[in-house]
């Protein structure tokens, strides 16, 4: 197996539809070691019995707008684990009312809510769990096509994205000094909890079915088997990229 004994951190799972639990899956099934963040304890409900599905060893509280709780979720890790090999930051957010109108009228405040929810909680997190990351560990992050694409109504969401995507590539400069990969997996559109705040969502689904060259749009386990290569030893020279899961859409033209 392509993980057996690796130890993986999973940030982000919503519900068994969501991107992260598609990953999480693949990763027990290639023999990972699996522990997962909760952010609340409304969310706790839903993460618990997908912990215990997929046998994780624990959960942990971390919400990633409080730079306190990163600090405490890195030192419970530690204490649990010592060290990590694979680190998933599948979170993203922006206020629904932001992704309805034009990009232009965007608030201040919502512009705040969703770079830091969206891109800085990856620095974030890479600078409190640096020192478990040994030398050949993996970290890997979730963007989207809007993020270089407008994509309609995905507005600041995209502008979030391109400096996610920014930020893996600074990051991989920074985490590379000490052995560790990251990058980012773009995939394409999935019914997930996250893509039913995006208006006119069941189009775009229909669009990529039409026009992308494999014809069908992507599932969770695709995305999940590409995470598997980004985390494995297949993928020990590859850093600082992005790596696109959407049947092929993004080259196609007019």
């Amino acid at each position: 197996m392509l993980l057996e004994g690796k130890k993986a951190l999973i940030f982000g799972v919503a519900n068994d539809k969501s991107i992260a639990y598609g990953i999480a899956k693949q990763f027990k099934e290639q023999g990972a070691r699996l522990a997962f963040s909760y952010v609340n304890d409304k969310l706790k409900k839903r993460v618990e019995p997908i912990s215990e599905e997929l046998g994780g060893e624990f959960t942990f509280p971390c919400d990633v707008c409080d730079d306190d709780q990163i600090a405490q979720s890195a030192e419970t890790v530690k204490d649990k684990w010592g060290d990590v090999d694979i680190l998933v930051h599948s979170v993203a957010f922006a206020n629904r009312e932001d992704l309805k109108k034009r990009y232009i009228e965007t608030s201040r405040d919502g512009f705040k809510l969703a770079l830091d929810v969206s891109a800085y909680s990856l620095v974030a997190l890479c600078g409190a769990y640096e020192p478990l990351l040994k030398p050949g560990s993996s970290v890997m992050t979730m963007t989207y096509l809007g993020s270089s694409k407008v994509i309609t109504n995905y507005n600041v969401m995209g502008v979030a994205k391109a400096a996610l995507e920014s930020s893996v590539r600074y990051l991989a400069s920074d985490l590379g000094e000490n052995g560790v990969r990251i990058n980012a997996i773009s995939a394409g559109p999935i019914k997930t909890l996250a893509a039913s705040g995006i208006s006119g969502f069941k189009s775009i689904f229909s669009h990529i079915e039409d026009r992308a060259p494999l014809g069908r749009n992507v599932t969770t386990e695709d995305v999940g088997k590409s995470a598997v290569y980004l985390a494995s030893d297949l993928s020990t020279g590859v850093t600082g990229e992005v790596h696109y899961v959407d049947s092929g859409y993004r080259n196609m033209g007019i």
